[in-house]
């Protein structure tokens, strides 16, 4: 293969000088290599002079035919390599609170590209069954709007997003295009139960006491959909965060952005002692948190 790669270069450069360039080698071994696959096959592949360098009949055909050898080398290769990454094992991710994200969809649509050699195994699940399998070692990283507290598992922002309000068609507020907290939680709230252990309505709560006064929580949702349905029926006005708000498109829900610097983080969680976890998780945390230093 060696041996076709170095003749392909001469042929196409027709000259020993351009092609050692190329090649990055001494023009000398170049030669010796094309003069040892001629012996090899017999034939005249190359016609010298101190000035030329042309192609032989036998040396054209071997150029057309070596052409296709070496694509379908690389083919073979490629072919190879993908099959046995079918075969490696997978980061498992577990993902809470029915994230539907874009920039998640981003963050695990771009891994190929970081080490396309080691596949993702998506799982949705709660955000308690999540804390579970990554302590179990069945999980290695977790996406949540914020996991229950847990001494063997570690947790770090990825990334955050504006929060949001959200309000019924036709609300009395939807007719500015920005609200003050304030003037939002003047109105009932509604949040996740923390039954449901999500990390949201914990963020929700926290910036209505930085902002406003402690909300009146008319409705609690087991859902982020349960939340959007309640305010949609005109029980009262929600917050979320500005990526799972884009992707709403309802006529019974209204948006608006939120006057205050008020933002809903994503949090990525993994076990405590990742001093030696393996590249792969290391890397893809990296990746995650958009560091593109340890990548």
């Amino acid at each position: 293969m060696r041996q076709l790669r170095y003749f392909v270069s001469v042929a196409e450069e027709l000259s020993f000088r351009a092609a050692a360039e190329r090649l990055h080698i001494d023009p000398t071994p170049l030669a010796r290599a094309i003069r040892d696959l001629e012996e090899r096959l017999g034939v005249e592949l190359l016609r010298r002079t101190t000035r030329t360098v042309g192609l032989t009949p036998a040396g054209q055909r071997l150029l057309d035919e070596a052409r296709d050898v070496l694509v379908r080398i690389e083919h073979l290769a490629r072919v190879v390599r993908e099959t046995d990454v079918r075969f490696r094992t997978p980061l498992r991710i577990g993902i809470a609170d029915e994230l539907t994200q874009t920039r998640l969809a981003r963050c695990l649509g771009g891994w190929s590209a970081v080490m396309p050699e080691v596949p993702l195994e998506i799982v949705d699940m709660r955000a308690p069954e999540v804390v579970r399998a990554l302590r179990l070692g069945e999980l290695d990283v977790g996406f949540s709007f914020g996991f229950p507290v847990c001494t063997s598992i570690t947790q770090e922002v990825a990334w955050d997003d504006a929060a949001v309000a959200l309000l019924p068609a036709g609300h009395e507020l939807a007719c500015h295009s920005a609200l003050w907290l304030r003037e939002l939680l003047a109105f009932p709230l509604i949040s996740q139960s923390a039954d449901g252990q999500s990390g949201l309505a914990p963020q929700v709560l926290t910036l209505a006491e930085l902002h406003a006064a402690t909300p009146a929580v008319l409705k609690e949702a087991c859902t982020l959909a349960g939340c959007v349905t309640h305010v949609a029926a005109g029980f009262g006005v929600g917050i979320i965060d500005a990526d799972h708000a884009a992707g709403l498109r309802r006529e019974d829900v209204v948006i608006r952005s939120i006057r205050e610097s008020a933002r809903i983080s994503t949090f990525v969680a993994h076990k405590q002692a990742i001093c030696g976890a393996p590249d792969a998780l290391l890397r893809f945390i990296a990746h995650a948190r958009g560091d593109p230093r340890k990548l």
